[in-house]
Order: structure tokens, then sequence, then C-alpha cells
């Protein structure tokens, strides 16, 4: 079932030129110069009911617009947008009761107030029936870890603890849709890997649709089987992160551990003359071999190198999604992507 229908959105923003100079401040009163600022282009997609989705693109390429727009906050210049049966914009009230919003840079908890009072506020604003809150409120405690600040004001916490906070407030309502706009921004690897676990849970036990936006793709390898890709205001590519993999991940690394003699040091360029491979680094005994997949399989590399040297262990490298996702802005979908370097 399609829950979120989102067909050739566009987003204009108009904004005054101002110039340097006296004359130019004069001239701008009499009659305005007007730039006109195309933050989302044409963005199509759809997204499944149960479904977990990337959504990314370097900065200014309208990822967070794209949200507002999806969430109600702005209103799109042209297409169309149906979420769960509803116009965003037009149907904010009823909408906003239904969603469920992360922004990682802002934080919908009340500053001065005790973490518990907060949630006591958003249990009146969506009119949550008392039993229904308790019972999400002590899964979302146990989940996240709550018990330790809920009575500490939001002010006093750490960001780990905040975001924490503000994940279990979006969710407390049961949405069946959740936005998040780079929920991990700032936070430590522990925190990370806490949050990317809660989300996973929300998504399988609860069927919680999730779309993400970030900038750490480490969260998307771990969270979402697909991704969509924008760039300028428009989708470049909306698939499985798997195909995405293949399609552009043709460069691989073999890690060789080579079973050489004490104090025997590589000479990186001399390890081999193979097609398609080359030694990008050497440390003691061990070596990074970059290989193209299209000219040669990890098979073939490690029987040739075994032929060579005496192997102590193998072991190869899934291309960086990085890397991938990088050399997609820098190069296009339809360009051949060169090494990584």
């Amino acid at each position: 079932m399609t829950l979120i229908h989102v067909e050739h959105l566009r987003k204009t923003f108009t904004r005054a030129v101002r110039k340097s100079g006296h004359l130019s401040t004069l001239r701008t009163f009499l009659s305005r110069e007007r730039q006109h600022i195309h933050a989302v282009a044409d963005v199509s997609f759809q997204l499944a009911a149960g479904e977990m989705v990337g959504y990314l693109g370097p900065n200014g390429a309208g990822k967070s617009t794209t949200m507002k727009m999806l969430t109600g906050i702005l209103v799109p210049s042209d297409g169309h947008i149906v979420v769960d049966g509803r116009i965003p914009h037009r149907q904010r009230i009823e909408h906003v009761r239904r969603i469920g919003v992360v922004f990682g840079q802002r934080s919908q908890l009340w500053w001065d107030l005790p973490t518990i009072e907060t949630f006591e506020l958003l249990r009146h604003i969506y009119r949550i029936p008392e039993a229904r809150w308790q019972h999400n409120l002590q899964r979302f405690s146990e989940l996240l870890e709550l018990d330790v600040f809920l009575h500490t004001p939001v002010r006093q916490l750490s960001l780990g603890q905040r975001m924490r906070a503000d994940l279990a407030a979006a969710l407390l309502h049961e949405p069946s849709i959740l936005f998040l706009d780079e929920p991990t921004i700032g936070l430590d690897v522990v925190a990370k890997e806490h949050i990317r676990q809660f989300l996973s849970h929300i998504n399988r036990e609860h069927g919680v649709t999730v779309l993400l936006t970030t900038h750490d793709l480490t969260d998307i390898a771990y969270l979402c089987p697909r991704v969509i890709l924008i760039d300028h205001g428009q989708v470049v590519y909306d698939g499985a992160l798997a195909a995405l993999r293949e399609r552009f991940g043709r460069w691989r690394t073999l890690v060789v551990d080579l079973d050489l003699p004490d104090g025997h040091s590589l000479q990186a360029e001399l390890v081999l003359s193979t097609h398609g491979a080359n030694v990008v680094r050497s440390e003691g005994r061990r070596m990074w071999v970059q290989f193209d997949r299209e000219i040669m399989t990890a098979a073939d590399l490690m029987v040739d190198i075994a032929n060579r040297y005496p192997v102590r262990d193998l072991t190869v490298e899934e291309p960086d999604i990085e890397a991938m996702v990088r050399g997609i802005y820098q190069h296009g979908v339809d360009q051949p992507q060169p090494a990584p370097t």
C-alpha cells in the first residue's frame, strides 16, 4: 500500500537582490530586482507502508525543503503530495496528529522544563489517553533508557540524551510515519548506535514508516534497504541500496596479510602486474589491493597473489557507500565511476 505519494514536487523561493553602493541601494527602493531560487526542481517518489528509506543529497540539494513540505510546514510551489490520504499543507492539524517529526538541529522539547513535563504537555496536545500514554512512556523509557533523565531539565541534557527524548516525544502519540532530518548529527559513536537500534526496532516491530535524511551514511547502511538520491532539487537515483552498490561499486579492495619473514618490508610498486588491480597501500606485511570487478573477480586476484607470495589471510572490503555517493554527485549516474582515491 502506497503511504506517501510525491509527484513533480517543486518549491521556489523568491528573494530581493541587494547590491552594494548608495546608488544601487536607492534603485532597490524604487525597483527591486528579485531572484528565484529553485530549492526543489522536480521530485517524484512513492513510499509503501512499513518502508525505511534514506533520502540523500549534498548540502543545498533540497532534502530539508522536501521534508518541510511533506510535514506541512511549507506549501509546494507546484506538484502534488499525498501522505496517508492527506494533503499536508491543506489538512495540517489532522496531518500533524498522525506523523512524527525529528529535526536533529531543532528540538521540540521545552528547554526549561523537565523531560517528563514535556511529555505531559504532549499528552494533552495530542489528546493521548492516559493509559496509552503511560504504556508508551514505559516502553520508550526501557528502549531508550530515559529513566535516568526524565526529571532533568532539557537544557541540562547531553546531546545524545536530548535526541533520545526527542525521538520518544515524536512517537508518544503512535504515528504511522516518522520523518527524521539528521537525527544523529553531532552524536558520539555509542549514542548513534543506540539511536539506530531503536529506529530499527520501531520499524521492524511496529511497522512505522521512516523517511530519513542524514549526512552520516553509516546510518543509511545500517537502516535503509532503499535510498533516494537528489541533486540540484531532482532525483538522480531511487532504488535498493544493494543495487546502488552493485551498479556504482565496481571497485573493491582486497586486504592481504602475507606470511613474510620478520623484518621484511613490501615494495608496493613491485607486488602486482595484474591488469585491473593495483596496490594502493602497504604497511609491514599487509597490503591493500584495489581491483576493478568488471575486469576480474576477487577469486582471480586471490589466486594471482597466492601464486606470487605466501599468504596468511585475505579479506575483501565492500565498496564504501560514501565514496559511491560522492562519485555519483561528482560524475553523474550515467558516467563510468573512476577508481576512488
